[in-house]
């Protein structure tokens, strides 16, 4: 079982990444990318924080003493993926400015198509084997394939068969979750996830650095004057990643069937899985604050607030 499941690991990191991708597509529009030029302030702070002062906070974490490659690299890969679906709907359920959320999702995840392989040369070019050579151009393609491709097509979806869309959407994100679960149960079926070999002291840095995200979305928001349905969408948006895209990179850059890398890539996985649960918990907890003191602001269909 755990022969097959290293031997199929990249064709199930893809396909739940594409999957994810697909969804997230067909709910997307072109009047969302019109919001981009009708609100440049907030998007261009939700983006600028996203590009610049994650990765800055990764780089303080990654250069902590005693922090171990393959946690560094998990952080790495963190601060290098843009948000996704997950953080979207987040959004809406805390009734944020979802349209901010969609068009700052948008724009990063167009971005990592250059930000994501500059970003991990940046920040662990001295962290990998002296002998390793970072996939740049394996990484753009992937993004491109497994990532924009998928999202276009789910946008053609939704244009083309509108009232469709939503279910499609639906059973995509459905599938990208059975995936994940299967790269979970498999990686444990392996004996690729070990708490104990991952150690108290990285998980807990680890949840020091989803804090760390998790205030930045909270003060940024505050410096740049937004209101409060456009500070929840950035709060979300930053410390809920596309984790879906990390796990295709980890696969792709440290596969499992390599013996030199499999260690390494068993702890960036770790602490990709790790975060992936803290990114829930915050999200929810945003939700939870944030829900019933956004309802006061939000539009109704007459677009006057209530």
């Amino acid at each position: 079982m755990a022969e097959l499941y290293i031997a199929h690991e990249y064709s199930i990191a893809a396909l739940q990444l594409i999957l994810a991708m697909l969804g997230m597509g067909a709910t997307l529009t072109g009047r969302d990318f019109q919001d981009i030029a009708r609100g440049p302030v907030p998007i261009a702070a939700g983006t600028g924080v996203q590009l610049l002062v994650v990765p800055l906070l990764a780089f303080l974490f990654i250069s902590w003493p005693g922090v171990t490659p393959g946690v560094a690299i998990g952080i790495a890969l963190i601060a290098a993926i843009p948000g996704g679906t997950v953080s979207n709907i987040f959004t809406y359920l805390a009734r944020g400015d979802i349209a901010l959320s969609i068009s700052v999702t948008t724009l990063t995840t167009l971005a990592c198509l250059v930000t994501t392989p500059l970003i991990l040369d940046l920040l662990i070019g001295q962290q990998l084997p002296a002998d390793f050579v970072m996939p740049r151009l394996g990484i753009v393609f992937e993004i491109g394939l497994t990532l924009l491709l998928p999202l276009l097509l789910g946008m053609l979806f939704l244009r083309y068969y509108p009232r469709s869309a939503p279910t499609f959407s639906l059973w995509c994100i459905r599938g990208s979750l059975l995936g994940v679960l299967l790269i979970v149960i498999g990686s444990l079926i392996a004996g690729r996830l070990d708490l104990a070999a991952f150690g108290a002291g990285n998980a807990v840095l680890v949840a020091l650095f989803a804090i760390a995200l998790a205030f930045a979305g909270w003060l940024v928001p505050r410096l740049t004057g937004m209101n409060r349905r456009k500070a929840t969408a950035i709060e979300i948006e930053v410390v809920v990643r596309n984790i879906n895209l990390g796990v295709l990179l980890k696969v792709s850059i440290f596969p499992a069937s390599d013996p030199t890398l499999a260690p390494i890539g068993d702890l960036v996985l770790f602490t990709l899985l790790l975060y992936g649960g803290l990114q829930l918990i915050i999200g929810a907890a945003v939700i939870r604050l944030r829900r019933g003191k956004n309802a006061a602001q939000t539009p109704t269909a007459s677009g006057k607030k209530p």
